[in-house]
């Protein structure tokens, strides 16, 4: 019975974080396809931890810092490897208010290294303190100050190199 209920309450906070997450993941990644293959690999290391982290309370940041962390560790490994699927998933849709700057935005995001890009994402779109951040990310808080103060710096120098760009267009 206990099983079942486990279960079903996993079950639940999956259905209902699952977009929120992947798109946490695109941020990260940039792809659709890898950030849902990033969102399932959160998920099932989520499902291992669940009964530990049901109890602590907070598993939506959990659930958060898996994703950032496995993220990275992609990126340490060398990346992520395509596995087949039976069936391609679903595109997420979502209408920016203003197409050409997210986009912008997300191009410039994905120039950045990933530690600067996972800080920013979590500090940022995520709207995490810098302590949180820091404990995600197994850092201290001064190196999230630093990592985010460059990262919006070449942040901003790659946005007004694509923004030269596109007005010599």
């Amino acid at each position: 019975m206990r099983e079942a209920v486990r279960e079903r309450e996993f079950r639940e906070f999956a259905e209902a974080r699952q977009a929120r997450l992947r798109r946490s993941a695109y941020l990260l990644c940039g792809d659709w396809h890898q950030a849902q293959d990033l969102t399932q690999a959160a998920l099932m290391k989520l499902y291992a931890a669940w009964g530990r982290v049901r109890k602590d309370g907070n598993v939506d940041a959990y659930a958060r810092t898996i994703l950032t962390r496995t993220f990275i560790d992609q990126q340490r490994k060398g990346g992520w490897r395509e596995e087949p699927v039976s069936e391609p998933p679903d595109q997420p849709s979502a209408a920016p208010a203003a197409p050409e700057l997210r986009l912008m935005m997300q191009e410039a995001l994905m120039e950045l290294p990933p530690r600067y890009h996972a800080v920013l994402v979590l500090r940022f779109w995520e709207d995490w303190t810098v302590e949180q951040t820091a404990q995600a990310l197994r850092v201290t808080p001064g190196t999230v100050k630093s990592q985010s103060a460059r990262g919006l710096a070449r942040l901003r120098t790659i946005v007004e190199g694509l923004t030269s760009e596109s007005v010599g267009r």
